[in-house]
């Protein structure tokens, strides 16, 4: 009789998603994943799938980290459009612990590695950064509807603009970038939008 597999599959995705944030999709082996989750080949495999498998779990763990921000700030209604975009930047990259700021964000560091990889991975990756866009897009909806974007500036553009934004201080983190270099530059880019 086969011994049951007995892990915390929770556990498992959280240091699972922390190795692949830490070094991305390539450089982290399947050998890598088992030494950073304690599990085993066979659990790997039989639990979780073959690697792309188990990276998109650990993508859908990582968007549960984003949720967690968006709803703090972005879905915050009792926050105006400009406060909850001000405060979804300061909550998400600049006053993050400084653990999870240096690596970066997961999806930005995924979607520039993946050039070579299956067009399944990168549909994962689009839509999970499509969830903070369409976050951002309806703060920015607000804003237009009351006038506070500046003259001529669209919706649309200044939710490109913010998550350009997003990509950028993500990248900037990860290069070295501290909180305070951050937050000039979110609060350059925000403020450029508004009137």
């Amino acid at each position: 009789m086969a011994r049951p597999v007995e892990f915390e599959k929770d556990k498992v995705l959280t240091k699972a998603m922390e190795q692949f944030w830490k070094e991305g999709y390539e450089a982290s082996s399947v050998q890598k994943l088992l030494d950073a989750t304690d599990i085993n080949r066979g659990t790997l495999y039989n639990s979780f799938g073959d690697k792309d498998a188990f990276f998109k779990s650990c993508v859908e763990k990582y968007n549960e980290l984003v949720k967690a921000d968006i709803d703090a700030t972005l879905g915050n209604s009792k926050l105006n459009a400009a406060k909850a975009i001000d405060a979804y930047f300061d909550t998400a990259i600049i006053s993050a612990p400084n653990k999870q700021r240096v690596l970066g964000c997961l999806l930005v560091n995924s979607v520039c590695e993946s050039i070579n990889w299956d067009k399944e991975v990168q549909k994962v990756l689009k839509s999970a950064l499509n969830v903070i866009r369409k976050a951002l897009l309806a703060r920015t909806k607000e804003m237009e509807k009351s006038r506070l974007l500046v003259r001529g500036l669209k919706a649309d553009m200044a939710a490109d603009i913010l998550m350009n934004l997003y990509s950028g201080l993500r990248v900037g983190a990860r290069n070295g970038k501290g909180p305070r270099q951050l937050a000039d530059l979110a609060g350059f880019t925000i403020g450029s939008i508004k009137k």
